[in-house]
């Protein structure tokens, strides 16, 4: 055993937290695939326990990670040696200010959607289609039905290695496709700005949406959501060619591609499920195949959206 996952360190962590600490768990409970080897898991009390926490891996020199929902992730089947801090409960506040929202780092994207276009106003109602958390969608840039995070972002409040908090404003934080350049901090809280709107019309729109994702997509199996990122087109693309990974995929008869518990949904060809059981391996085994088959007929390589988490909680490559 080594890391975060020597008893003595969670041992230590639990005399300068307030939140609890937990050992040996699963990490497949706190991901939306189902899958991962254990870890150190901490579930912080309040924001100061994230500073804190940092600090204190920091002073050890040990690795940390930062989970929200768990969706968009692929942990390792050995675990994590690096400490993971869950945001959740303790971050997740919403707070209006005329237009100008405050979302906790734990607060579920789908929730912060729904609570505020019931509200009458719009601007990240589209992300009731994003299985994630407000933070771990920030730091990604997650997005969907043409809507992004960096559409509404004004200032992040984040907390970096050393436990020290500072504002970001939107414009420094690199925000690219499905990415941003934050670099090592733990986001704390968004501030985004929206447009008042029409209660009915919005609360119709985010129901749709959200019925479109439980219709069109494998929502009640275990997944990631999205496994590759949509491809950057050259000039003069066919227009009756392929332009999304979902249809990539399709058109190369990816459905129903299986490597051990690991599948190509029928419903969805860039959603790969767990049909129980399932391991990393397994999952990367199902990506690098699919992903071989576009490549052979199209000369397109589809880049992974879902993370490939290490064991010291950096992200891998296929």
């Amino acid at each position: 055993m080594s890391g975060a996952r020597d008893p003595a360190v969670a041992a230590a962590l639990r005399e300068v937290v307030d939140g609890e600490v937990r050992e040996d768990e699963p990490l497949s409970r706190w991901s939306t695939y189902r899958i991962g080897g254990p870890a150190t898991v901490l579930l912080p009390a309040h924001a100061e326990d994230v500073a804190t926490a940092l600090r204190f891996v920091t002073e050890r020199g040990l690795p940390w990670f930062a989970l929200g929902l768990g969706s968009n992730l692929l942990f390792p089947d050995t675990g994590l040696d690096a400490l993971v801090i869950r945001l959740g409960k303790g971050v997740d506040r919403l707070v209006q200010a005329e237009d100008r929202w405050t979302l906790g780092a734990g607060l579920p994207a789908p929730l912060a959607a729904k609570r505020t276009a019931a509200a009458g106003w719009g601007g990240i109602h589209k992300m009731v289609g994003v299985p994630g958390s407000v933070g771990g969608g920030v730091v990604m840039n997650a997005g969907c039905h043409g809507a992004e995070w960096r559409d509404v972002v004004e200032r992040l409040l984040v907390v970096d290695a050393t436990g020290a908090d500072r504002q970001v404003m939107a414009a420094d934080a690199g925000f690219r496709y499905r990415g941003s350049a934050l670099g090592p901090v733990i986001v704390l809280e968004t501030i985004v700005r929206l447009q008042q709107a029409e209660t009915a019309e919005l609360v119709r729109e985010t129901e749709a949406l959200f019925q479109w994702r439980r219709e069109g997509t494998p929502f009640q199996q275990p997944c990631c959501g999205s496994v590759f990122q949509n491809p950057r087109l050259p000039d003069g693309w066919e227009a009756t060619a392929p332009r999304t990974s979902g249809q990539f995929l399709d058109a190369a008869g990816c459905k129903g591609v299986r490597v051990g518990e690991a599948e190509v949904s029928a419903m969805h060809a860039n959603y790969i499920v767990n049909l129980g059981g399932a391991t990393a391996a397994d999952v990367q085994a199902v990506m690098r195949e699919v992903r071989a088959r576009v490549a052979e007929r199209w000369n397109v390589a589809l880049q992974p959206e879902v993370k490939l988490i290490q064991p010291d909680g950096t992200v891998g490559v296929l």
